[in-house]
């Protein structure tokens, strides 16, 4: 069951679930919406890569007005990436599901969902709205891209369907989000850090790559480098990508 929380808006097609539900927090809605789609036409994913998004795959995003610092806005990254860990979970119960910084959910070492955040204007240092925005591969995947995927019918839950699936996502991301208003991130941190991939990694920035291994996660989310000569850097953004 939905929690009452939201309010869902489906459609059969749209360009963005994201633009949508923006253009609907520009307009005043209360927060709350979930717009959902069976494809979208100009999915986006993080530094504005497209998303493929065929029917048969969940897509969705829905809108809160969280009145926090922008600073703590990312914490809702969290919040979703544990939701969609949880969801992926309950259909693929034997299979082994980690989390990667900043966002990535894997299953078998392999990218099953994307997030993309995207946050209004704050006035007197609290966020005015936050757009989440969810994809989760469930019938397709795409064979080629920047990271390996995979769906859940390829990883042997052939019967999920999109409606299902975003069921127990907003009831595990309504948990998810209860956690952190009632505890702030630092339990959030902790159960990420339970299930995040670890080990030698390379970080891609824009005009800059680093080598190194996981060392965890600080106060703010930021990842934590430990680079070849022992000493330690906290990573805001970048491309995560580990041996294999």
């Amino acid at each position: 069951m939905i929690p009452s929380f939201f309010r869902l808006k489906q459609a059969p097609e749209t360009a963005s679930t994201n633009d949508d539900v923006k253009h609907a927090a520009e307009a005043g809605e209360a927060e709350g919406l979930v717009v959902q789609a069976l494809r979208q036409t100009a999915g986006k994913g993080r530094w504005g890569r497209a998303w493929e998004s065929p029917e048969g795959n969940l897509y969705a995003s829905l809108l809160l007005r969280p009145r926090c610092p922008p600073q703590e806005a990312g914490f809702y990254t969290f919040v979703t990436a544990l939701a969609v860990a949880d969801t992926v979970r309950r259909f693929l119960s034997e299979t082994s599901i980690e989390l990667k910084w900043p966002n990535d959910v894997l299953v078998e070492g392999k990218k099953i969902s994307g997030i993309l955040l995207e946050a209004g204007p704050s006035a007197e240092n609290s966020v005015e709205w936050l757009v989440i925005g969810v994809g989760i591969n469930i019938k397709r995947h795409p064979d080629e891209g920047l990271f390996a995927a995979t769906s859940l019918d390829a990883e042997g839950a052939s019967r999920v369907h999109a409606g299902e699936a975003l069921e127990t996502f907003l009831a595990c991301f309504f948990h998810w989000r209860g956690v952190l208003l009632a505890g702030g991130f630092a339990p959030l941190r902790d159960a990420w850090l339970a299930q995040a991939k670890k080990g030698a990694m390379t970080v891609r920035l824009s005009h800059e790559t680093f080598e190194g291994a996981f060392a965890g996660l600080d106060e703010q989310g930021r990842l934590i480098l430990r680079l070849p000569d022992g000493q330690e850097r906290a990573m805001t953004v970048g491309d995560v990508f580990f041996a294999g």
